[in-house]
């Protein structure tokens, strides 16, 4: 199985006649994703050609679900225009949002995640400044490179791109059944506690790497969860173990104060629920190695 996405989920791409869109586009459709359109309203009524496929551009979310049944759209929409373009895909009640953009304004993000709360939580958002999610074999949707890795029994979610990317590389002949980048930007949809309780109702994945970064207190609330309610083994790390205190690092959440959001304090909040924690990407995915061997 997987979580949020499937063999079955059809997949409309928001901003899919810019050169980003256009790009992954051609991605998602090599590596098996049912995408079945794309939106952009000034070029309703035309198709796109996607390596040899073409697809059909509507003029909203709601017309592209109405006509193909899609159940995601993937947003690769420009900073100014994404907060326009997330509100509109909860409106139309579409289920999986992904945004993929990077700099949208945290007042934006804030914006479009309230509204999402505020008509019942209908679109679960993933993201924004995030690489997407991926269940090899099935369906990918975002930026990840479906080539790094295959199916198997190991669920991820990461804050950073290519943390996630490295680390399922290093997993490869173990396999994944979802890897999910929720994003490191201080506003977001899909925490990791969301992922963490989707990985632990999945009965075929058996084991989850955690990855988080410095900033906040996302890992630490994650590690409380991992305490009360998570059964399966978690392996974790956090990115920043040598980031100065009082700076921005990477991304836009990435910001210590204090004593408050280093690397050390999320290590120990984790090691308390049980989590190991690797010190470097490559000792973590030693750690979830033994542990499934």
């Amino acid at each position: 199985m997987s979580i949020f996405i499937n063999e079955t989920s059809k997949v409309i791409v928001q901003g899919i006649t810019g050169s980003e869109g256009t790009k992954h586009s051609k991605r998602m459709l090599a590596s098996g994703t049912q995408l079945v359109g794309g939106v952009n309203p000034r070029k309703a009524g035309q198709t796109v050609d996607i390596d040899g496929t073409a697809v059909p551009i509507f003029g909203s979310v709601a017309e592209a679900m109405d006509k193909t049944g899609a159940d995601v759209t993937v947003g690769f929409v420009p900073p100014p225009f994404a907060k326009d373009s997330v509100l509109e895909a909860i409106d139309a009640g579409i289920p999986l949002a992904v945004v993929i953009t990077e700099g949208i304004p945290v007042h934006d993000s804030a914006v479009f995640w309230a509204h999402a709360v505020a008509t019942g939580n209908t679109t679960r958002i993933i993201g924004p400044n995030c690489p997407g999610l991926i269940s090899p074999g099935k369906s990918n949707v975002g930026i990840i490179p479906a080539s790094i890795s295959g199916p198997g029994r190991i669920g991820l979610v990461s804050k950073s791109g290519t943390l996630t990317y490295q680390m399922m590389y290093e997993l490869r002949d173990i396999g994944f059944s979802t890897a999910v980048g929720i994003g490191g930007d201080p506003v977001i949809g899909t925490t990791h506690i969301d992922a963490l309780e989707a990985f632990e109702a999945d009965p075929e994945t058996e084991a989850i790497v955690m990855i988080g970064e410095i900033g906040g207190d996302a890992e630490e609330r994650a590690a409380a969860y991992i305490a009360e309610h998570v059964s399966k083994p978690v392996v974790g790390y956090v990115a920043g173990f040598t980031a100065p205190e009082g700076k921005t690092m990477g991304h836009a959440g990435a910001i210590v104060s204090g004593g408050s959001g280093t690397a050390d304090a999320k290590k120990a909040a984790l090691e308390k629920a049980g989590v190991q924690v690797g010190k470097t990407p490559s000792e973590t995915a030693r750690l979830m190695s033994e542990l499934l061997s």
